[in-house]
């Protein structure tokens, strides 16, 4: 089986070490999930996300000279687009909103300086 640069493939975990995980990709042919390809969140220890013989989705990210094949796991899941905010239709606005502030604001302090206005005048 021929892998590229990109390619999205299944494999099995053969070996798990501190700094990553080897995943046999084909017959013979072994790359390896270095630990900070593992997850998006920080991974202190590759046997919490999984164990030998687990079969995982893994991407392939580089090809050495050497034969030597970097994989990513993290890579290999689609992710979902962050869902941008817009306002429901019947939500009031900041501009809105700002603006009642002010008018509820000046109208109390309205009303404070009369009632302030009043005593004096006693």
């Amino acid at each position: 089986m021929d892998f590229t640069v990109g390619s999205i493939v299944d494999g099995k975990v053969t070996g798990i070490t501190k700094f990553g995980a080897f995943v046999e990709i084909a017959e013979g042919i072994t790359g390896l999930v270095h630990i900070s390809e593992v997850a998006d969140a920080y991974v202190k220890d590759v046997n919490d996300f999984f164990k030998e013989q687990d079969m995982v989705k893994v991407k392939v990210v580089s090809i050495g000279d050497n034969g030597k094949i970097g994989l990513s796991i993290k890579q290999a899941v689609e992710k979902k687009p962050a869902p941008s905010f817009s306002p429901a239709k019947n939500e009031v606005g900041f501009e809105d909103k700002l603006a009642k502030f002010m008018k509820d604001s000046n109208e109390k302090l309205v009303a404070l300086k009369r009632h302030q206005e009043g005593k004096k005048g006693r």
